[in-house]
């Protein structure tokens, strides 16, 4: 046998045989370790861009950008959270399919110094167009959301798949428990440790303090990213070699060709209709979400004769952390459970039904305000209860992961998969806060429909996602057939 033109390929001795088709697959382990690692540099992320909600609508009234009408707020704080998603939807893409070609872990790089960067230069903001600029540049320079999906798509297959993806919410969750309780905790030190920060800096940087602590977070993920997470992409990753080796010609590489080819395929030929349909449920997901969240803490600074509830950014702060706890321990213990029982579909159609009501419980809390005359143990009731109606709804964004990475044909373009339903995902979350607020303060400034038109046009849209749902398919596809 002529072995000049061979390469030696390892083959484990004691991998088991493909089951049969029809046949129940046996759940592959997590791989526990690269995925831990995984799920901590995501957390790093939700802690430094929610850790700003506490506090952003303060900051804008100090810096006197309304002129002193607290109704305009929301115009200004839907411009800043919609302008990172702007940057995001500008540049997600190239970053996705760039990671296709150089790899995962070069594009986490960038993507995570830029966040840091960008957080002390908001920290550091005195005027308008200083939050403008820092928004704009975590937005371009940050990739890692959909390089982190696509990598937690290589790292598991058909039968463990909820579980992993389980953990993309879970995490969300827990930086939007640690976020916003660090952002209210944190903001104005000066006010609360007077001892420790009494300097003029911190008279002139009040805000910083939390912005560089998550600047400091992220270090930190960057740090442990370079020396302990593994390259997922096949074509970049180093090959290990545990058992016998078999000598097999190398020439011509036709796996290696394929995937190349693969992988450098025109976008266009990619958005077939079972890639474009879980497309279109994540940005409309996306969409309402971002509406609901930048909703939850103008209402909750928003003064009470405005219909608001009127709380400081501590207050916000600690609310929307309960938030994110709940949220996080119940995607942990329910989310793959319930996928397994009722099915990803069902479980993503119950999910978006529960919208309306979420929407709903805003101008409820103003009723009931209006009534009690003070905020009481009935508007605490009513925030529970928003709670739990809130992690019901969460969960549609682990369904949704799972449809749009079984869309993918192969691995090699799972990235510009993810990147396409970033891409789309970006583009709803720059329009909606934008959009929100902006009929927040219409709504509150023209007195629409008794203050409440933006929870009307949101109730209305969401009919929208619970149409597109019913056009996924009946199962997640099995990737490895």
């Amino acid at each position: 046998m002529d072995t000049s033109n061979s390469h030696e390929i390892m083959i484990n001795e004691t991998t088991p045989l493909v089951p049969a088709k029809g046949s129940k697959k046996t759940k592959t382990p997590l791989p526990k370790l690269q995925i831990g690692i995984l799920i901590t540099l995501q957390l790093a992320e939700p802690i430094a861009s929610t850790s700003i909600f506490p506090y952003i609508n303060q900051l804008i009234r100090e810096l006197g950008i309304t002129g002193g009408d607290d109704a305009a707020v929301g115009y200004y704080a839907g411009i800043i959270d919609s302008l990172f998603f702007v940057g995001q939807a500008l540049t997600v893409l190239k970053w996705a399919r760039l990671s296709d070609r150089i790899g995962r872990k070069p594009v986490l790089v960038i993507g995570l110094l830029g966040t840091c960067i960008s957080m002390l230069c908001f920290g550091l903001s005195t005027n308008f167009w200083s939050l403008v600029v820092s928004r704009c540049m975590c937005g371009f320079l940050n990739g890692n959301v959909v390089v982190m999906k696509t990598m937690m798509g290589e790292l598991t297959d058909s039968t463990n798949m909820a579980q992993g993806f389980a953990l993309i919410p879970i995490v969300w969750c827990i930086g939007g428990f640690v976020g916003p309780l660090m952002g209210g905790t944190l903001a104005r030190p000066q006010d609360h440790w007077p001892a420790l920060f009494s300097g003029s800096f911190w008279r002139h940087y009040p805000y910083f303090l939390p912005c560089g602590v998550a600047a400091c977070l992220l270090v930190l993920a960057l740090v442990m990213m370079i020396i302990f997470l593994e390259e997922t992409l096949s074509t970049k990753r180093r090959p290990k070699f545990t058992s016998t080796t078999v000598s097999v010609s190398s020439s011509p590489d036709r796996e290696l060709l394929a995937k190349n080819s693969m992988a450098n395929m025109p976008l266009r030929s990619l958005l077939t209709p079972s890639v474009v349909i879980p497309m279109a449920n994540y940005a409309m997901l996306s969409f309402l979400d971002v509406s609901f969240r930048v909703l939850l803490p103008l209402f909750l600074s928003t003064p009470t004769y405005l219909g608001g509830l009127g709380f400081d950014p501590a207050t916000i702060g600690l609310w929307m952390a309960l938030v994110g706890i709940t949220d996080g321990v119940f995607q942990a213990l329910f989310f793959a459970r319930i996928t397994d029982w009722i099915g990803s579909k069902r479980l993503f159609s119950v999910s978006v039904w529960c919208y309306p009501p979420l929407v709903a419980m805003f101008p409820i809390m103003s009723w009931i305000l209006r009534a009690r005359g003070e905020v009481d143990y009935t508007i605490t009731f009513a925030l529970l209860l928003l709670i739990c109606i809130e992690v019901t709804w969460d969960m549609a964004y682990g369904a949704v992961f799972m449809f749009i990475t079984a869309s993918a044909p192969t691995n090699n373009v799972l990235g510009a998969i993810n990147g396409l339903s970033q891409t789309s995902a970006a583009v709803a979350r720059a329009i909606g806060p934008a959009m929100a607020t902006s009929l927040f303060a219409v709504s509150k400034e023209r007195n629409l429909l008794g203050g409440n038109a933006v929870y009307i046009v949101l109730i209305v849209l969401s009919g929208g996602l619970r149409w597109l749902a019913y056009q996924l398919p009946d199962e997640v596809q099995d990737r490895d057939e």
